[in-house]
Order: structure tokens, then sequence, then C-alpha cells
């Protein structure tokens, strides 16, 4: 059986993420991501969709690639919405069965959360497939390194950030292999109905879990017997300061922001 790629993972290339400050590109991330979020009305999504389009033409990423883990995460999906169509409460419901209440407005909430979701996982795809994993974790060490002086382990929170990047293309690829077992068994998977489709997911999360808690312990054994210390101070990537184009996209990246706060506030 064909097995598809899991999830997103650094690739090799020439983009211009690849060549951005690993620094400026993760802070255009939080820019992109809060122009998601904060998108409310038709202009304000169309916004959002054109930072999303833009980042992965920049990071030359296809939309295969940028929605891949998309499928992965379906039954979620599937979760989100039904929550907010079933369960929202504003508005006034088309029907009222026990502590259901489907509504249009909740309709409309399910929608706005999935497109939301969506739409930062391509953004994240995007930094992902261009930044490598060492690089991406001395980025977000330097970025919160002020915290230093208020006390925070950035080390520490470095170092947790690195491993489950690392470990999540192997719980993918364990996800994977459970799937085929359950398909194996008789599983709906691709079923047309999203009911039984979401009930079939549901016995992989306990095995993904058993899997995760069992990584982490033989991780945590493997560094003890290595001799790792949390109380050493280790050393750092020291980056290069960012060039002029860096710091041009950052600029950009917070004027979009505000020009989204402007569309939310004018109403348009």
């Amino acid at each position: 059986m064909a097995r598809r790629k899991a999830v997103v993972t650094y690739r090799a290339g020439d983009s211009l993420f690849h060549r951005m400050d690993p620094r400026i590109k993760i802070a255009s991330l939080g820019c992109a991501i809060a122009i998601i979020v904060m998108a409310h009305n038709l202009w304000s999504y169309i916004l959002a969709v054109l930072v999303t389009v833009a980042m992965c033409i920049g990071a030359k990423v296809g939309p295969k690639e940028s929605l891949g883990t998309v499928l992965y995460v379906f039954p979620f999906f599937i979760i989100i919405f039904l929550m907010n169509f079933f369960f929202y409460g504003k508005g006034k419901p088309w029907a009222k069965w026990w502590i259901f209440t489907p509504s249009l407005p909740g309709l409309l909430q399910g929608i706005n959360v999935v497109v939301k979701v969506i739409l930062v996982l391509a953004a994240c795809a995007c930094v992902l497939i261009s930044t490598p994993p060492v690089e991406m974790t001395y980025a977000l060490q330097s970025l919160i390194s002020p915290l230093r002086f208020l006390g925070v382990p950035i080390g520490q929170i470095a170092l947790i950030i690195s491993v489950a990047i690392e470990f999540i293309p192997s719980l993918f690829e364990e996800f994977n292999l459970i799937k085929e077992a359950q398909t194996a068994r008789g599983a709906q998977f691709e079923s047309t109905n999203i009911f039984k489709r979401a009930k079939a997911y549901m016995p992989l999360f306990l095995p993904i879990f058993m899997t995760a808690f069992r990584r982490a312990d033989e991780l945590s054994l493997a560094m003890e017997a290595r001799g790792y210390r949390t109380s050493k101070r280790r050393s750092a990537k020291r980056f290069p300061a960012p060039r002029p184009r860096d710091w041009m996209i950052l600029l950009v990246s917070a004027l979009l922001v505000v020009a989204q706060a402007f569309l939310l506030r004018a109403g348009i």
C-alpha cells in the first residue's frame, strides 16, 4: 500500500523563505497568524487568504504540501465544526433537541473556525518546510532570550520545542501504521458518512498518546544516561544580523496587521 506523506518537514531549496533570517521568519509568521485570527468579515478574510498565498509563493510551497496535514486531522475539523454548529448558543436555533441547538450563527461560526485553522496550518507549513529544525530552535531561543532576565529557562523551552518538532514526523508515521492496521480490520476511514468516518478515527487517539508518552520516557532516560543537566548553561548559535530585505518583510507584515485591524474597526 502506497503511503502518503504525513506531515510537512524541512525541504532544502532556494526560495525567498529559505534565504530569510529564521528569527524574522518566525516573527512574520506571528504577524500572519494575527491577521488570520483577526479576520471577521469579507475583506479581512480576503486579506488573510492573500497573506497565506503570498507565504506559499515565497516558500515555493504548493497546495498539496501546504494543506497536506489537513487530510490527516480531518476528524479534528469535523469535531470543531459540529461543536460550533450544535453548541454555539447565539441566534435563533433551527431546532432544539436535548442539548443540541443548531443555528445559522453556529453554522457560520463553525465554518469560520475551520477556515482559520486551515489557513494557520498552511502558513506554518511554509515556515516548517523552509527552516531546518535546529535553526528553528535557535531562532526561538534568540527571540525569547530577553525572558532570561525574568528567570525563564529559555534553554529548556528551546529544547522542548526542538524535541516536539522532531517528534511530529515520527508520530504521524506511527499514526499511519495504526491506521493501516485498523483498515485491515475493517475500519471505514474513507466512508462518505462523516459520523462513521469520525467514529473510525476515535480508536486511533489512545495508541498515539501511549506512543508519545513511551517515546518521551525513553528520551528522558537516554538524556539522563548521557549526563544531560538542565542547570548547565549551553552555547547557542549566533545568527548574522538580518539583511535589509528581511527587515522590509517584517515591516510589511506589521503594516498588514495594522491594515487588518483598520478593516475590522471600519467594518469594511
